[in-house]
């Protein structure tokens, strides 16, 4: 309500007489009892009550729409920015309804006034994720386009008016990359690998959740691991054994070792919490295949190596 309040005394000091006669028409300017009575309970409540206030100038602007003055032109601005400062408000109250289709109406409306307001970007970016989230990609293309224009907003020092419902600009930051790496893991596992490595570089909740590690995880395994277990299948698969095939081989065995290693934080991350323990024992089935592979069928060390996750620093994409 600030930039309203700021734009109604700024126009008033050039609008209006002072004195006794300053919050109504004067008289010789009009004899409509009405009009002066609407314009009058406007200027009353424009700084005390400015939700009455604004259903007076829409009042005002709908009885006298053939007016052109001073008075019409000021109304007419001060419905405008209550507009915009309203659908700023709105916004993250119908994130939190979880009503998506209206919110992106709402944040592309902000955006269309302001096409470089920094926490509509972030809200929407997070809104995609949370739709997502709950099954709905409908938002997934616009999501990911609002995240990477927010990150590289806040990257070149931009600050919006609030960080909330993050605590900073570090936990803003991972949870828009986490949001990234979540929204382009069916369709591109190789960027979300790199999104996900970013967003647990902060010091932020995303860096202490059991899902951002199961989501790098399943990044590697969906991606890289795929790619490259195709790969030496078909070329080197019942060959005698080459130099190339070695190297081949090593190369899958690295990123056996960070689908290991990621299973094993999230496992850590999830604790010993009632509700995660399903995933839990998911998370252990999958890592125990890899892990046993990698030390010829053995499971030994594997709890020690799960308490010891989060206190090694996270291996960087190979």
């Amino acid at each position: 309500m600030l930039l309203v309040r700021s734009l109604v005394v700024a126009v008033l000091i050039g609008a209006f007489a002072q004195g006794s006669g300053s919050y109504v028409l004067r008289a010789q300017e009009t004899d409509d009892t009405v009009k002066i009575e609407i314009y009058k309970r406007f200027v009353n409540n424009r700084l005390g009550n400015p939700p009455v206030a604004y259903q007076a100038a829409r009042e005002y602007l709908q009885k006298y729409p053939k007016d052109k003055d001073q008075y019409t032109d000021y109304l007419q601005k001060y419905v405008m920015f209550y507009d915009r400062d309203e659908r700023k408000r709105k916004l993250s109250s119908l994130i939190n309804e979880k009503s998506f289709a209206e919110a992106y109406r709402t944040g592309e409306m902000i955006l269309a006034d302001e096409p470089d307001y920094l926490r509509a970007q972030i809200d929407l970016a997070y809104a995609g994720y949370l739709a997502a989230s709950a099954k709905d990609e409908t938002y997934n293309t616009q999501a990911l386009a609002y995240a990477g224009k927010a990150i590289q907003a806040i990257e070149a020092g931009k600050v919006p008016k609030q960080w909330a419902p993050f605590k900073d600009k570090n936990d803003t930051l991972a949870y828009l990359h986490y949001a990234v790496g979540f929204l382009k893991l069916k369709t591109n596992p190789e960027q979300t690998i790199d999104s996900l490595l970013k967003a647990a570089q902060f010091e932020s909740d995303v860096k202490k959740m059991p899902s951002t590690y199961y989501f790098l995880a399943a990044a590697y395994e969906t991606g890289p691991y795929k790619r490259m277990s195709a790969e030496f299948q078909n070329q080197y698969a019942n060959k005698p054994e080459t130099t190339e095939s070695k190297a081949a081989l090593e190369k899958l065995n690295v990123v056996m070792d960070r689908i290991i290693d990621a299973y094993a934080r999230a496992i850590a991350a999830a604790a010993t919490e009632p509700k995660t323990e399903q995933m839990r024992r998911e998370w252990l089935t999958r890592m125990s295949n890899y892990y046993k592979f990698r030390r010829g069928g053995s499971d030994a060390g594997i709890d020690e190596f799960i308490a010891s996750a989060k206190e090694t620093p996270l291996p960087p994409r190979p």
